[in-house]
């Protein structure tokens, strides 16, 4: 069998729990059509749980069908670019679900870009409505670019009376040098607020027409390898097929009877996607924060008797230490799920240890909608993200080139499903070079170096852009990771290539130790150590110990900006 025909002939379908098909129908409606479905079924249910205060899915239809209604007041039509620059809160869903219902597509931005990231967001995407949280106005007004609409909204709005000042106290820490513009200000600038524009519209929005699998949803940005991030174009189809691609896979979860943790930024495509959307499409029950507070949320899972818990390897490296984390069951949890990173084969371990319970670990990105890969909850094997999800092929190719690599040798990840994004927005060259044409099947070059198993199962080797040359010899930036992870005094590590005129790239550590070991243990250990455990030509040649090493917006370490430094010095 040829490398082409066994990836075609998808070894993994083996592994599929049972009654999981190899394909899945994709339900010809768009996100919003999905939404109004679910709320006919399950209207009396309480869709959001905020710090105590309950909104039932018939109050937040209600909600969504007056902002739309103002919205299409405001002058938004079909094709606009909605910005969200906005906390995880009520007014997200609203907002979110209202400008899709119009026809417009949203962009979601990281409340903690700075003015110069939000303009060439805004102005990339061509925004012309922003939905902004009071607290974050400041960094819009540094932009200088004029929108059509700017609606401002406080965290406090739905938050239960006694909460509304303890709500605002906490934020006020986090977010201490914003102001929150005065009523004055406001009129003079024409500002608007949203629960003025709540109160003054009837759910009576007008009747749009949304072809799901023409029309974008959504342009959620990804950071791109140089430069500015990227948008990259979702359409309605690709969001309800991914939805129906994960009900297919996860068959265990009742539609209508779940409840769901939703800490993770809606910004991300992960949060947005998976947690957001999922939980709503399905009739499930969303606890909402605004803030990823640990006591927080261990308080909320036995309260409420969460069912289903997203998290990301950050978050699982912290719980697995914290105090407190025997206060949940975690055995009686459906699913534990982990992305958007890779989890270290000592976390799992030490999670399984502790907790008794398995984290399941997925793949996927912006450019899939945000998964590709799942583990099988009968059948996870350690160190593996899984296997393709119903409806989607997989394969691997050369990291230069499209020929296919024999089974278990590592190359980069190619993706073809309905849940492939259409395309970069406004780039014609990033888009020819991600989306590939193959015996005529549109495939997504991943960026990601990967290997499948006999069984079909996936391994994740690194990023392409991550991958070191030293003196010839390709190394793995997390493979000298995992190794310094194993040193019991070492928190957290990032390695990178520097340039090397001499061998190409040295390859740096940078390294966090544990608290009580600073200043006692030096370069050379951390060397030796890697001695004992690396091919010569993986050793780490330059450590450096840092407090805390730079991280992305979902809590990984930023091995771009670390490369950036040591390109610079």
């Amino acid at each position: 069998m040829n490398p082409k025909e066994a990836y075609a002939a998808k070894p993994w379908l083996k592994h599929y729990p049972e009654g999981v098909l190899e394909n899945i129908e994709v339900p010809a409606m768009s996100v919003p059509e999905l939404f109004d479905r679910v709320v006919k079924k399950y209207g009396n249910k309480t869709a959001l749980i905020f710090y105590g205060n309950k909104i039932s899915y018939a109050k937040l239809k209600e909600l969504i069908d007056r902002f739309a209604t103002a919205l299409a007041d405001l002058g938004v039509k079909k094709g606009d670019t909605v910005a969200l620059y906005l906390l995880n809160c009520p007014q997200y869903v609203i907002a979110y679900f209202a400008a899709l219902k119009m026809g417009a597509k949203v962009t979601p931005i990281s409340p903690v870009y700075t003015s110069h990231e939000i303009k060439h967001q805004l102005q990339d995407s061509d925004a012309t409505t922003v939905v902004c949280q009071d607290i974050l106005y400041d960094n819009v007004e540094k932009t200088g670019v004029v929108m059509k609409n700017v609606i401002l909204t406080s965290i406090a709005d739905y938050l239960p009376t006694f909460k509304k000042l303890l709500g605002k106290g906490a934020l006020g820490k986090v977010y201490s040098e914003m102001h929150v513009p005065t009523p004055k200000f406001m009129k003079e600038a024409g500002l608007l607020q949203f629960q003025d524009l709540i109160k003054k519209y009837p759910p009576q929005p007008p009747k749009v027409t949304i072809d799901p699998v023409k029309d974008i949803a959504a342009l959620p940005y990804t950071g791109g390898t140089t430069g500015l991030p990227k948008a990259a174009i979702l359409t309605h189809s690709n969001m309800v097929a991914l939805q129906a691609q994960v009900m297919a896979f996860w068959p265990f979860f009742e539609e209508g009877n779940e409840l769901v943790m939703a800490f993770l930024p809606f910004f991300h495509i992960y949060g947005q996607v998976v947690v957001m959307l999922g939980s709503l499409s399905q009739g499930f029950t969303m606890v909402l924060f605004t803030t990823p507070d640990i006591d927080d949320i261990l308080s909320a899972m036995e309260r409420y008797q969460a069912s289903a818990f997203y998290g990301v390897p950050t978050m699982f490296e912290y719980l697995k230490e914290y105090e407190k984390t025997d206060r949940v069951n975690w055995k009686r949890l459906k699913l534990i799920a982990c992305g958007a990173d890779t989890l270290h084969e000592s976390t799992i371990a030490a999670w399984e240890r502790r907790t008794g319970s398995k984290i399941f670990e997925g793949y996927g990105m912006t450019e899939t909608t945000a998964i590709s890969h799942g583990s099988p909850y009968h059948r996870p094997k350690n160190g593996s993200f899984g296997v393709p999800l119903p409806g989607m092929k997989a394969a691997i190719v050369g990291h230069e080139g499209t020929d296919f690599l024999p089974i278990g040798e590592v190359g980069e990840l190619i993706l073809n499903g309905p849940n492939i994004m259409q395309g970069y927005w406004k780039r014609e060259e990033g888009t020819r070079e991600s989306l590939i044409d193959i015996d005529g099947e549109k495939w997504l070059r991943t960026g990601d170096l990967v290997s499948m198993d006999e069984e079909g199962y996936f391994h994740f080797f690194d990023r392409k852009r991550d991958l070191i040359k030293y003196k010839g010899y390709s190394v793995f930036a997390r493979h000298v990771e995992e190794v310094l992870f194993k040193h019991p005094q070492i928190k957290a590590a990032g390695v990178v290539g520097v340039p090397d005129p001499k061998v190409g790239q040295l390859i740096k550590a940078y390294v966090v130790l544990e608290s009580e070991a600073r200043g006692k243990i030096s370069e050379e250990e951390i060397i030796a150590f890697c001695k004992e455990n690396l091919a010569h030509y993986k050793v780490p040649k330059i450590i450096e110990f840092r407090g805390e090493l730079p991280k992305t917006d979902v809590g990984k370490v930023s091995r771009r900006e670390l490369r950036e430094e040591g390109e610079e010095r």
